[in-house]
């Protein structure tokens, strides 16, 4: 295989032509005057209107002259040679983002269009597909166009915004300093990372959809509001309609909604109905016109106040604060209980708790001391400076209690973890180092953001079932039964009518970590048969669904002379080349100087007897 290295080179074939042109201009004809028509036997009767290619006549420096343009051309254009076993390695990686889904079609065929070029002058290629995202697995290796298509066909970008950076440095470390890098994607980066090509197909596209919905009761029933974003600069009309299980829908209602503006969509949730969608009328980006739902419904936490007097007020404002919050009379199964310590007449919790001090002596003076919060989530971004703390007696503190805040030396509040036991679980203590009615610590916000956290990491840790309205790949987290002989964690995707979509099983932990599906629609975790978690999975990435900065780019040519000249080698017979073209241009300056130095032939004796 030949590689011209300058193809303009070959503006040097119009040299042909020139030669050609010239040599139509022929030496005008003596003219010479005689007497007599003898001479007229000898001429030939031609038509004048033949074909004037007829007059180039065939000579020595007419070849030579062409054989010289066509040395000249070949010189000028500078052949290489491909060399034997050459191999250009090719990293592509793919923008994972969502966004991508809208030039996903046809994406495969132009990534083949373009891999002859990136292949260049080598005689073989390997391929590497990639993601952007981290720590996903290729998605190609090979050297086959078919089989590297049919990989970008099966690719779904789901992904929300990441830097492509950790990917690209991956490719160039599988292609060396050699190969070639592209990422493709829909916004062209000015100057992307280790001597990556850029290849993007984007361009900004008209887009209303979601963006979030929230559910709340009003009279008894629950009512959705979906807010809906138009991205473009635009007005818009568009429909929206539910969808129900078994596949009746709701007709389709009509809005307007301005450019750049958002519009809230408001109905009550249908009745007895578990799951529903709502549908926007699709466009270009179909991702963010889908919203499925159900109703939220949290873990129940219940509530055991084993106290009196403030304390029992203390356990109404958490019962009306906290969402599934309920009162109970069990202390065994209550999930949290307030209990004040009173060192005359000692009472330990058994479980979950929050543990005062009661100190009927009305306490001492006020504590004097800095007042200082140690790094833990209960207590990160909370201001205790206005706390103000009576003396009183004190809790027991054990070595492995964790304290939380400080007023000089003296711990205020600390977090006591004890582990199950052959008949007890697992708890978790938060202990407070002072009487809440010798203190305002009731009317600090602090105070009762704290509490707040506390519950809820409770409600966390709680084996219970939940449900939830969850993003595409938002990170999952809840607590399952742990205990010897538990069945594993099954988690199935499902589509409206509650068929299951796809399926897989984890390992049985007390806290199972897993992200939402790339994919909208809904999800289901048991464990052996007992529910943990229902969820309604939706977009609402709005980073994705805004296509203003996108636009077409293609440096995908850049570098290709390097990678000619690595695969290739240099025409060794051009000094051979050189020498011939300068014996041509000898040869035909030779023969035509002969020809202008042969003089002109005499004219012929008249004879006189002619007439």
């Amino acid at each position: 295989m030949i590689t011209l290295t300058n193809p303009a080179g070959l503006w040097a074939l119009l040299g042909i032509p020139a030669v050609l042109a010239i040599h139509f201009l022929q030496r005008q004809a003596v003219i010479v005057p005689i007497s007599t028509l003898f001479l007229l036997e000898k001429t030939q009767r031609e038509s004048a209107s033949g074909r004037r290619i007829d007059r180039l006549m065939n000579s020595v420096p007419l070849w030579m002259q062409l054989l010289g343009v066509l040395l000249l051309t070949w010189l000028l254009a500078e052949p290489r040679y491909q060399k034997a076993r050459s191999t250009q390695r090719v990293a592509i990686v793919l923008d994972s983002s969502a966004s991508m889904a809208v030039v996903k079609e046809g994406l495969a065929d132009k990534l083949v269009s373009t891999l002859p070029d990136l292949q260049g002058a080598a005689s073989a290629m390997e391929l590497t597909l990639l993601e952007s995202v981290p720590g996903k697995p290729r998605l190609y290796a090979g050297a086959s166009p078919e089989e590297f298509a049919a990989a970008v066909e099966a690719w779904q970008p789901r992904s929300g915004l990441s830097d492509p950076s950790q990917a690209l440095r991956l490719a160039r470390s599988l292609v060396a300093r050699e190969g070639v890098v592209v990422y493709v994607t829909d916004t062209p980066l000015e100057q992307p990372p280790f001597d990556a090509r850029i290849l993007s197909l984007g361009e900004p596209v008209d887009n209303v959809g979601f963006t979030g919905v929230t559910i709340s009761e009003k009279e008894g029933q629950p009512v959705f509001q979906a807010l809906v974003r138009n991205y473009s600069a635009k007005r818009s009309s568009r429909t929206w309609q539910l969808e129900m299980p078994g596949g009746a829908k709701t007709e389709p209602r009509s809005f307007e909604i301005d450019g750049g503006a958002f519009v809230t969509l408001q109905a009550a949730f249908p009745d007895k109905a578990e799951r529903v969608r709502l549908m926007l009328s699709p466009d270009k980006f179909t991702l963010d016109d889908s919203l499925p739902m159900i109703v939220p419904r949290p873990k129940t936490l219940s509530l055991f106040a084993a106290t009196g007097g403030a304390y029992d007020a203390l356990a109404k404002k958490l019962l009306r604060s906290l969402d599934a919050t309920v009162e109970t009379n069990d202390a065994a199964t209550a999930d949290l209980t307030l209990l004040s310590y009173d060192p005359l007449d000692p009472v330990q919790a058994a479980g979950n708790a929050l543990v005062f001090v009661r100190d009927d002596t009305r306490g001492g003076a006020y504590l004097k001391g800095g007042i200082v919060a140690t790094a833990h989530p209960l207590i990160d971004g909370l201001n205790w400076q206005s706390l103000l703390v009576r003396e009183t007696i004190q809790l027991q503190r054990r070595s492995s209690d964790e304290v939380l805040l400080w007023q000089g030396t003296r711990p205020l509040i600390f977090l006591r973890e004890t582990e199950a036991g052959p008949e007890t679980p697992a708890a978790r203590q938060l202990c407070f180092n002072f009487d809440l009615r010798l203190s305002n610590a009731a009317t600090q916000p602090a105070f009762i953001v704290m509490l707040h956290r506390f519950a809820e990491q409770l409600r966390t840790a709680k084996v219970a079932p939940a449900a939830r309205m969850l993003e595409t790949n938002q990170p999952v987290s809840f607590a399952a039964d742990a205990s010897a002989g538990t069945t594993a964690i099954r988690v199935e995707s499902l589509d409206l009518d509650g068929k299951i979509v796809e399926s897989r099983s984890l390992p049985a932990t007390a806290r199972i970590n897993l992200e939402a599906p790339a994919d909208a629609g809904f999800l289901k975790v048991s464990q052996d048969g007992t529910p943990l978690l229902d969820a309604s999975v939706h977009f609402a990435d709005t980073r994705e669904a805004d296509f203003a900065a996108c636009a077409p780019a293609d440096t995908t040519g850049e570098g290709s002379a390097a990678a000619v000249e690595r695969h290739t080698d240099e025409d060794h017979w051009w000094r051979a080349w050189f020498l011939l073209l300068l014996v041509a241009l000898l040869v035909s300056w030779h023969f035509t100087r002969e020809r202008e130095a042969q003089p002109a032939p005499a004219p012929r004796p008249l004879d006189a007897n002619a007439r």
